[in-house]
């Protein structure tokens, strides 16, 4: 069973998001929030499989709640439902760290596909959207800095630099397993599949401490 959680300002809304999942088998609504601030507790005590999330909200909102709950819940994949879909905004919400990006004018099953893509560790953009965006956003060509989170290129520096995981948990005041995620993250962004690539991917783009 998928674990979905909603985040959005609008009760309608997610009243509508509700009636699509629960009428879907496999995925089910483990609970909701009206604002980021309320996301990021929530996340705290309801773990998900995919947090829908809408990135136009009064308060924390925008690339910022997506940085931040990523670099605090890395394990939890962020599909953006959104009724923005111009290519500047889909690309801004990626860099940030959204695994996928759905229009709100797009049709139920378009959504349904989203969600379970994420949940299989997969992307998902909605076929409305410029199709450049993922590819643009996840390969070597890219700039380092726009392909990274905040967090995941602390992290990449930390390693760079030969300090031990669990060292680096203490240096970012993180737990080692999420150390972990934002670092088999790196890999997956990057196309990396060993260590010993991942540094010197570093060295060559000059990402050091």
């Amino acid at each position: 069973m998928i674990k979905v959680v909603l985040v959005d300002d609008h009760a309608i809304m997610r009243d509508g998001i509700k009636q699509i999942l629960v009428t879907t088998d496999g995925i089910t609504v483990e609970g909701e929030a009206d604002s980021g601030e309320e996301a990021l507790s929530l996340l705290k005590g309801c773990p998900c499989d995919v947090l829908i999330l809408d990135i136009t909200m009064p308060g924390i909102s925008g690339v910022e709640l997506i940085q931040r709950i990523g670099d605090t819940f890395p394990c939890v994949p962020i599909l953006v439902l959104s009724m923005h879909n111009d290519a500047a905004v889909v690309t801004r919400a990626v860099k940030a760290g959204a695994k996928g990006y759905v229009a709100k004018g797009s049709k139920s099953p378009v959504l349904i596909d989203a969600i379970r893509a994420l949940a299989e560790g997969g992307t998902y953009l909605d076929p409305a959207v410029s199709g450049f965006v993922f590819t643009g956003a996840t390969g070597d060509a890219g700039v380092p800095t726009d392909i990274l989170t905040k967090r995941e290129l602390e992290v990449l520096r930390l390693i760079a630099d030969g300090i031990s995981l669990s060292d680096i948990g203490d240096k970012l005041h993180l737990s080692p397993k999420t150390v972990s995620t934002h670092k088999m993250r790196l890999k997956q962004k990057l196309g990396i599949e060993n260590n010993a690539d991942l540094i010197r991917y570093a060295v060559k783009h000059n990402i050091k401490g």
